[in-house]
Parts: structure tokens; sequence; C-alpha cells
């Protein structure tokens, strides 16, 4: 526990990590105070009820891959209940040649789909004899390539990619980007075969409740929010903080501006903001070693909100599909969600997320809202089977830095953050610079950093 509980505490940025490390904080009985730029709490996280819609502008859902947020659900549970994916969207669609096809999840399917190559179908029979690499810093592409064969890359991992990061396979580095896909490699010599041991190892029982289950929050995700700020308390956070800076005054002494108004005394500043963000919050970082964290690249991202109250279109029995760079399209992929997630549209209604961008078409961002709508309706129309684009709501959401990549960067950007925080005593650099993107991946990070705090402090 801290030598001292009165020690305060700032959190800069009030989205999942900073919000629950705040709940963490109060729940030990720490003094700390939240600083949020926008006029409200949960950063991209915003669900909007909307004529029988329920839809999200921000992140639509969540993998249980860390027990912390089971356990944090659980906790929580009677003001914010868990919203399970339903099972008729456990399948995962690809489009290849004009029509959509199922995502093999075994071996046996994996022979027989059509999106691979039979060469590389071959390959993926070998894949469990062939020799580890030796390159940590080795490209997602190349890794793939070297392992399974170019099409299963181009159709599955690419896909896949462009779905969780909006990515491209030839910048992200595995060891940061996908760190378990890395490890079993690393760890086991195979994709495969260190899949089939891991199931075979024991895991305790607090490790089970890490599914890899995607999850929801019944009445959208905006609820959890909601009682993660009723949990800390109004009086722990302040709002519209437009121009923060935090200001060092000494090893453990910090002071917070806020335009003109100040907040002394800080023996622990944890920063929560974006990459883009930290050159104006933490002046006193030298530009040299600053620069090494703010060369991560984000990409932009266009996201549209479409629903119908009926629908005529294709089945939607599955999670969504995606959209394999190699076919051309300008969307990434689009979601079912009104599959995934029940209760969510007007009875025999349709809900879908459709995203446009990323990494590798960051032009499509700067495009007007007139040349964005005909592209969506264009592909929307085609690959869901509608005669006309006619939906009975649609939104569109633009994301300048929605998602972090971590590419070749990555080593010099975390050697950097650890000599700042060594150089730097109290200050903590978190958030999505490091440590993963989803929500899983934050509400860890919250844990490790309160554990940190409360251990050290």
């Amino acid at each position: 526990m801290p030598k001292n509980l009165n020690e305060p505490i700032a959190i800069i940025g009030g989205g999942l990590t900073g919000l629950t490390t705040a709940y963490l904080l109060k729940k030990a009985g720490v003094n700390f105070h939240l600083f949020e730029k926008m006029d409200r709490l949960g950063g991209v996280i915003q669900s909007v009820h909307e004529n029988g819609f329920m839809y999200e502008k921000g992140p639509n859902s969540g993998i249980l891959s860390h027990p912390e947020t089971a356990e944090l659900l659980e906790e929580l549970k009677g003001k914010c209940e868990i919203d399970n994916a339903d099972k008729t969207s456990k399948v995962r669609l690809i489009w290849k040649g004009k029509k959509w096809h199922a995502l093999p999840s075994g071996l046996i399917g994996g022979i027989s789909t059509p999106l691979f190559s039979w060469y590389d179908k071959f390959r993926i029979l070998g894949e469990p004899f062939r020799a580890k690499g030796t390159n940590p810093e080795e490209r997602l592409d190349a890794l793939v390539k070297r392992r399974m064969g170019k099409s299963f890359l181009e159709y599955a991992v690419d896909p896949f990619i462009l779905g969780i990061y909006a990515g491209d396979p030839s910048w992200l580095v595995p060891k940061y980007a996908l760190p378990k896909l890395y490890n079993l490699e690393q760890t086991y010599g195979s994709f495969i075969g260190g899949s089939i041991q891991k199931k075979k190892e024991g895991t305790t029982e607090r490790d089970k409740k890490a599914t890899r289950e995607i999850f929801s929050v019944k009445g959208g995700l905006s609820q959890l929010i909601k009682v993660l700020s009723d949990e800390i308390g109004e009086e722990n956070y302040t709002l519209n903080c437009t121009s923060l800076k935090v200001i060092k005054e000494g090893d453990r002494n910090f002071t917070i501006k806020n335009g003109d108004k100040e907040a002394k005394g800080f023996v622990n500043v944890v920063s929560t903001a974006g990459a883009h963000e930290l050159p104006t919050i933490l002046p006193f970082i030298e530009k040299e070693k600053m620069d090494k964290i703010i060369q991560m690249k984000y990409a932009k991202v266009v996201q549209f909100s479409i629903g119908y109250e009926n629908w005529n279109g294709i089945p939607l029995k599955a999670f969504g599909g995606l959209v394999p760079f190699k076919e051309g399209k300008d969307s990434l992929g689009v979601l079912y969600l009104s599959t995934i997630f029940k209760n969510r549209t007007p009875k025999g209604g349709a809900l879908f997320s459709v995203f446009m961008g990323g990494l590798r078409k960051p032009e499509l961002f700067d495009k007007s809202d007139d040349e964005l709508h005909a592209l969506l309706k264009k592909e929307f129309t085609e690959m869901m089977g509608v005669d006309e684009f006619k939906p009975d709501l649609l939104k569109m959401h633009r994301y300048a830095h929605a998602i972090p990549q971590y590419g070749p960067e990555s080593k010099e950007k975390l050697e950097s953050i650890a000599e700042l925080e060594k150089d730097n005593p109290g200050l903590i650099i978190a958030g999505n610079v490091r440590d993963g993107i989803g929500m899983s991946d934050r509400i860890n990070q919250a844990h490790s950093i309160a554990a940190q705090l409360l251990g050290n402090n």
C-alpha cells in the first residue's frame, strides 16, 4: 500500500484506461484527481439511442482477453450487465471474387476453402514443422508468408488486421502488435502446434475468465462509462480541460495547469493521452525523447452506422464480413451488429457498422460527406444484397487518430517511455501508446498502473 494515501495522484485522460485506474484507486482509498479535455468521460466510447436503434460511435465491442475485464464486470454487476455476443455470430466472412466466404476455423476447413491457394494449403499442413523465426523485429507480412503462405496472408491475416487495426501487415511488428501470436511461434515453434499444446496445458480458474468471447454492455458501452464515473464521484474529475499542461516542479512534485487554473502537489502523474497529444501535455520532456514516442502512426478511420427497420438483404447469420485489401474496395469491413447483440433495432430490423480508410487509404478520411456516401452506397448495395441504398439510420463518424499502429518504431518508443519514467520519478506514460489497443487491454493496463501506484507510492 502507498506510504501516504493522501498524497495526490493526477490522471490525465478520462477514457477507459483513466477511468478504470481512477476506479481502482478510489477502491483503495487513494487521493486522486482525473483531468479530461472533453465535456464528458469515456473517450471515444459513446452509445447513442435513436428511433429504436442503439449504435456506438466508437468501439462496438470488446474481447474478454484478460481476466481483469471479467472481474471488473463482475464487480459492477447489478449496475452494469455484460452483453455477450449471440452464438449465431460465430462465423466470420471474407469477401473474395464478388461474394462472401466463411473464414475456416479448423484444419479441414482450411483445406477445403476457396480463400487459399492449393500451394498454400499444402504449406499449412507443413507449418508445425518449420523452424521458428529469429528476428524479433520481423514484420507481420514476412512472418505469415514464411509460415503459412501468401494467400493466407492476403485472405486471412490481412482482413483480420484491417478489422482490428485498420492497418497494414507490412508495417505491424507481431512482437508488439500481436504478442500472443508472436509468442506461439517463439515458445512452441508453431502457430498450429502451439495452439494445440496450449489447449492441453492447465490453466487456473482465474485464467479461464479470459474466454476470448466478444462482449458489450446492455444498454451500450456508455453504461459502463456511466457506472465507472458514478463510482469515482464527480468531485474527483474535471472536464473541459482543453489547454492542459503538466509542470514538473521537482521529483514527484507536479502541477497541473488547466488554462489559468492550477492544481499543485501531485506526487504521481498518469498520462493516458494519445501519443500526438503528449508534447503539449508534457512540455518538460526533451524533444528528442518525445519524438521517439510520437513517431508512432495512427490509422485514420471513417465509421458509418447504418440501420434498417426492415431488412431484406442477404442473411445475417455471422459476426460480419471483412474485405481484404487485395480486393480493391474502399470498405474495410461490415459488422452485423444486430446479429452480434440483440435488442438494438426495431423488431425485424438490422444494424451495421461499416469502416473505411485505414493506414493504406488515409486519403478517404479527407473526402467530403457526399463523396463518402457515394462510395458507401456503391459497395454496401453490392456486398449486402440490397437493390437500393435507403437506410432508416445513417450516421458518419470520423476519427483522425483512430487506432495506433505498433510498427518498427515500437522498440525505440517503449525504450524511450521507460527512460522517461526513470528520469522523471512519479510520471507514468500509459494509454494506447503501449500494451494493446482493445478494451480488455485498456482495463488490464489500468490494473497494472494501479498496482504500481499502490506498491511504489
